[in-house]
C-alpha cells in the first residue's frame, strides 16, 4: 500500500516540483491547486480543484478527504503582494494572512490526529522574510513568520509522538510569486532559486533516518538580484 500525501499548491511552481519528486518516491500524491494544466498524468496523482479561501468549498474538502494512510501534509500554497504597507489593500493583507498561515493551521489541525498514528512528516514552506525586517513586504513576512512559529511550536507538540515537523524557508524562487510586485527574479545565473532545488530539499528531509529531524532550513541563492518590472 503507497503511502499518502497531501500537496497545497500543487498545480505550479514549488508544488508542482514537490509533486513530482514525491512521485518519483512512491507516494500516492492528492494536490491542491485552483486549476490544473498539464499535470502529472501518473495514477498515483489526484488533482483537487479548490479555492484555500473558499471557506464552505474548504470545510467540505476537510470533511470528505479520505485521511487514511495519510502521513505527508506539504502545506506550500502562498501568495504575496508587494510595497510600502501603506500601498496594499485590505483584500490583499486578508489574502495573505489566511493562505500563507491561517489555511496552513486549519488544515493541519484537521488532519493532525491522524499524522499523529501514522508517525507522520509535516512541511510548511515559510520564507526567508520570516527571519528579519522585510521591507515592501511587511504583512507577507508577518504571515511568514507566524507560520515559521506555528512550526516550531508545532514539533515541540508532537515529538513525542514519533512526528516530524519542518520549516523551509526559501529565498527568491523562480515563481510567480511576485506576479503582484514590480520586481521580479534576476536572469542572472545563481540570483534566484529553482522550485526544483526546494522539491530537492525535500526529498533530502524525507531521507533522514528515524530519530533524526530537521526542523527548519533556509535556501538561499549565492547572488542577491533582482530586476525591475
Amino acid at each position: 500500500m503507497k503511502r499518502k500525501a497531501l500537496v497545497t499548491g500543487a498545480s505550479s511552481g514549488i508544488g508542482k516540483s514537490i509533486t513530482d519528486v514525491l512521485l518519483e518516491e512512491g507516494w500516492e500524491v492528492h494536490g491542491i491547486g485552483r486549476s490544473f494544466y498539464g499535470e502529472s498524468h501518473s495514477p498515483d496523482f489526484h488533482p483537487i480543484v479548490l479555492d484555500l479561501l473558499d471557506d464552505r468549498s474548504l470545510q467540505n474538502f476537510l470533511k470528505t478527504f479520505d485521511a487514511s494512510r495519510l502521513s505527508l501534509l506539504i502545506n506550500n500554497a502562498g501568495v504575496a503582494w508587494y510595497g510600502p504597507h501603506e500601498t496594499i489593500r485590505a483584500n490583499e493583507i486578508q489574502a495573505m494572512c489566511r493562505t500563507d498561515l491561517e489555511v496552513p493551521m486549519v488544515i493541519t489541525a484537521s488532519f493532525l490526529r491522524r499524522l499523529r498514528e501514522t508517525h507522520g512528516t509535516i512541511i510548511n514552506i515559510s520564507s526567508i522574510t520570516a527571519l528579519s525586517p522585510s521591507p515592501h513586504g511587511a504583512a507577507y513576512g508577518a504571515a511568514k513568520a507566524g507560520l515559521l512559529h506555528f512550526t516550531r511550536t508545532l514539533f515541540e507538540e508532537n515529538r513525542k509522538f514519533g512526528m516530524k515537523i519542518t520549516a523551509l524557508l526559501p529565498d527568491m524562487t523562480d515563481t510567480g510569486l511576485y506576479r503582484h510586485a514590480d520586481f521580479t527574479v534576476s536572469d542572472e545565473d545563481g540570483a534566484a532559486l529553482l522550485s526544483e532545488t526546494i522539491a530537492e530539499t525535500v526529498r533530502f528531509i524525507l531521507h533522514q533516518p528515524e530519530g533524526t529531524v530537521v526542523t527548519e532550513m533556509a535556501l538561499r541563492p549565492q547572488l542577491h538580484r533582482l530586476k525591475r518590472k
